[in-house]
């Protein structure tokens, strides 16, 4: 891998000759605005062609001419084949977060559920999240509920749903057991084998078989009913009817061994949108919908959201899209990334074109229903920071926005929180907590400096990648607060940042430098933007206090326990969290934490009895 850099510069003419200097190779290039933030991370076959395209093609989208208004300087990096290339875009796309990049931000993560196959008697859960050691189906969407296909799955086969740790000494059958919803293989009440078999039939059930569970259905509605268990014989009933909504969804014409998703993508120069069908053992599972809104070739668009979206999805074993997608690029960057092979389509006729051409359908209806819904919602985001710093005078537009808050009970408990804003909208994976180490008391003030100490001590070294140089602080506060995150500002010499504060009570805001506060209209979208940023500032202090401080008052209950001392406290902290738990918790559970055991897990149960 190869990297080519210059200097940001705004003068078009050596942009000019850059260009020529670009390489006949596959590679990644990078854009940068004038204040060197990346705005656009794209992939290229031949790096020459692409990136020329840009400064020299006159037909270019809106988005693609404002994208290139904006470039000051680019470079890029020379990568050993498309595929390496594809997969570069995609991490420094997660990394930078360009301005122009389609960004799956707030796409739903569908719900599967989930088998424990590592364990000897696995267990079914429900799961929005895939990770190894573990088999999934799904997603359910569409009006299939995955708790009624998991309940369906827990009565007809009678396979655990629980997270109970099975170990060699048996524990006391639950409630399940007794309402005969589960084996109880937690105390022992069946053999590994017959379990397996259980777990082997309801696996099937998952993978499309149907017929023998609705027969079990209906002998143990039977039984129910015979034995005047009505209650439950209902209950049986009304899992045949999800049975039957199930049927209705099945295609027959798709092969039930495959799992295919069907993309399709459709633009109007300006705002773009993806329909997903995603049809699974050869039912039709459901649709997703995805406005974007970032610049680039309608190639490019789609390739890009099907590198990011399958990274968080599960990958079928075929994708059906238009021609214009890069279907060869796709399955081989499938092979290297996921070993997983993945057929690309193009159908020309038969069930799958038509699925397509619904999906095509689906999108170009969302698109133009959605228009206003996107331009309402630039509103909100990136219009409403632009209109900001025209407001507020600041030095430069608002991209990046982190904003503050301190939360304790009389000085006990001190934390601070600082939440990110990107373009208007959050980003929770750069929000940061922090207890306050130095402040006696409840001072507001010196816990605010103390937090921004730590945090703009970060910048100028090498963790400022993990703690980008933001554009815009807010406190929440008012003119007290203000001023002593401004000494702060002082102190430590920070410049090339704006400061304001944002007080609650008559929601004024307050600058450097003006005496007077500036008042919005509540219905303005800038104040609006700045309240949604204070509130969030506010939860995340909120919740990360309660959270210390419920773990400090179950440290103070342990210490009163005899034989508990401080390394059995700490492991009894990180397993159960809470008093809660703990007085809910099983002497077995308790007795499986390290160094516990039998004797000590009994004394602590007796104390929470007796004490609590």
């Amino acid at each position: 891998m190869i990297l080519r850099s210059f200097r940001a510069h705004t003068d078009m003419n050596e942009i000019q000759e850059k260009l020529k200097l670009l390489p006949d190779a596959p590679g990644v290039y990078i854009m940068l605005d004038q204040d060197k933030n990346v705005i656009y991370v794209g992939k290229a076959r031949v790096l020459k062609n692409r990136v020329r395209q840009y400064f020299h093609s006159t037909q270019k989208s809106e988005k693609v001419a404002a994208m290139v208004a904006n470039i000051a300087d680019f470079y890029y990096i020379i990568t050993k084949s498309e595929i390496d290339a594809l997969s570069l875009e995609n991490n420094l796309i997660k990394k930078y977060k360009p301005k122009y990049n389609i960004l799956l931000k707030d796409d739903k993560t569908y719900p599967y559920i989930k088998v424990s196959t590592s364990e000897k008697y696995p267990a079914f859960s429900v799961s929005r999240k895939l990770k190894k050691g573990a088999k999934y189906f799904g997603p359910y969407m569409g009006g299939v509920r995955v708790k009624e296909v998991l309940e369906i799955v827990n009565m007809a086969y009678g396979v655990r749903t629980c997270s109970t740790a099975i170990g060699e000494k048996p524990k006391k059958p639950c409630l399940n057991y007794h309402i005969r919803k589960c084996p109880a293989p937690c105390a022992h009440l069946i053999s590994e084998e017959e379990y397996a078999e259980r777990v082997k039939a309801a696996m099937r059930f998952l993978d499309g078989e149907d017929a023998n569970v609705e027969k079990l259905l209906k002998e143990k509605m039977a039984q129910y009913a015979e034995a005047e268990e009505f209650e439950l014989a209902m209950d049986c009933r009304d899992k045949l009817e999800m049975l039957s909504k199930i049927a209705l969804k099945r295609i027959t014409a798709l092969r039930r061994d495959i799992n295919a998703d069907v993309i399709a993508y459709t633009s109007n120069n300006m705002y773009a949108a993806v329909n997903i069908l995603i049809t699974r053992r050869g039912i039709m599972q459901g649709a997703s919908t995805f406005a974007l809104d970032g610049a680039g070739s309608d190639e490019e668009a789609l390739t890009s959201f099907i590198s990011q979206y399958y990274a968080r999805h599960q990958i079928p074993d075929e994708l059906v899209v238009q021609e214009f997608c890069e279907g060869p690029l796709l399955e081989e960057f499938f092979r290297a990334n996921y070993s997983k092979n993945v057929a690309v389509l193009t159908p020309k006729q038969g069930i799958r074109r038509r699925l397509l051409e619904m999906a095509e359908k689906n999108a170009a209806e969302y698109l133009e229903k959605a228009i206003d819904k996107i331009r309402h919602k630039e509103d909100m985001t990136v219009n409403a920071c632009a209109r900001l710093q025209q407001l507020l005078g600041l030095s430069r537009y608002p991209r990046r926005m982190e904003c503050y808050d301190i939360s304790n009970i009389s000085g006990v408990d001190k934390v601070g929180s600082m939440v990110v804003f990107i373009d208007g909208e959050a980003d929770r994976d750069q929000y940061r907590r922090f207890k306050i180490k130095t402040v006696e008391g409840a001072n507001d003030f010196a816990s605010l400096q103390e937090v921004l100490v730590r945090r703009l001590s970060k910048l100028g070294t090498e963790e400022e990648e993990r703690f980008a140089k933001p554009d815009l602080i807010i406190i929440d506060g008012g003119k007290g607060q203000l001023s002593a995150v401004q000494e702060i500002f002082e102190r430590m010499h920070i410049e090339g940042i704006d400061l304001i504060s944002l007080a609650k009570r008559e929601e004024e805001i307050f600058t450097v430098g003006s005496k007077e506060s500036v008042r919005l209209d509540k219905r303005d979208y800038c104040l609006q933007m700045l309240q949604r940023i204070r509130d969030e500032a506010h939860r995340f202090a909120i919740t990360f206090f309660r959270n210390i401080h419920s773990k400090r008052s179950l440290t103070s209950v342990l210490t009163e326990i005899p034989g508990v001392g401080k390394i059995k406290r700490k492991a009894l902290i990180e397993r159960f969290g809470t008093i809660d738990r703990i007085m809910k918790a099983d002497e077995a559970d308790i007795a499986a934490v390290a160094g516990i055991g039998a004797n000590l897990a009994a004394a602590i149960k007796q104390y929470f009895e007796e004490e609590l």
